[in-house]
């Protein structure tokens, strides 16, 4: 009886190794598939070019097509202005017509999105791109810059417009304060920590080793 207790123990644990193999095998192969021969898009919005910096730095690493997105009727300079106009976008809903138009979006497989904060929410800009765009079946990847007060509700407004998608964990670094007047930070040793955490955040979600076809 004790040698038929002492091999079930030994069974169970055989069991136990086999499916926490298996597992792993899983998770390796999901990882797999995101991460080999896809075609990349990287979509940003910038207005102090923080955030086309972090777009260009994940250019740099994964290749792709880099496009920034240019609206119709520009937002004004005035920084006062700016907010009081995105605050009334807000509430009422409104979609700002895009210039940017990127041809044959079905192509794509994964979509790195950049966008800065703004009043802690998505800019209407993006919403208009999420909007007007089929992402189904695609992996959207977001990424955003912002004055230091986080990311908001932005990336949970992202998986809210694009339902069948696979949204990725973002990336968030702090950049300027235009509210302040600081503009443009990503530069010397503040773009050196940006190259480095950009990495590091492809490396975690798998990403780090992608093979862009175009």
């Amino acid at each position: 009886m004790k040698k038929l207790k002492n091999y079930s123990v030994w069974f169970c644990a055989v069991l136990f190794l086999l499916s926490s193999c298996s597992k792993a095998q899983e998770s390796m192969s999901e990882k797999k598939e995101i991460s080999k021969d896809k075609n990349v898009l990287i979509v940003y919005l910038s207005r102090t070019k923080n955030t086309k910096t972090v777009a260009e730095i994940i250019h740099q690493n994964v290749g792709g097509t880099l496009v920034e997105l240019e609206l119709q009727n520009p937002y004004p300079e005035n920084y006062k202005s700016i907010v009081d106009q995105v605050a009334k976008e807000n509430e009422a809903n409104f979609l700002p017509p895009l210039k940017t138009k990127i041809e044959d979006i079905e192509k794509y497989d994964v979509i790195f999105l950049g966008f800065p904060t703004w009043g802690m929410q998505l800019p209407p800009p993006i919403k208009s791109f999420l909007s007007q765009n089929d992402f189904k079946g695609k992996t959207i990847i977001p990424f955003n810059t912002n004055a230091g007060y986080g990311i908001g509700s932005s990336f949970e407004t992202v998986k809210k417009l694009a339902p069948n998608s696979k949204v990725l964990e973002g990336f968030t670094i702090r950049g300027g304060i235009e509210r302040d007047g600081i503009l443009f930070v990503m530069e010397g040793k503040k773009k050196v920590e940006a190259e480095k955490k950009v990495k590091e955040w492809m490396t975690k979600i798998g990403m780090s080793k992608i093979k862009p076809l175009n």
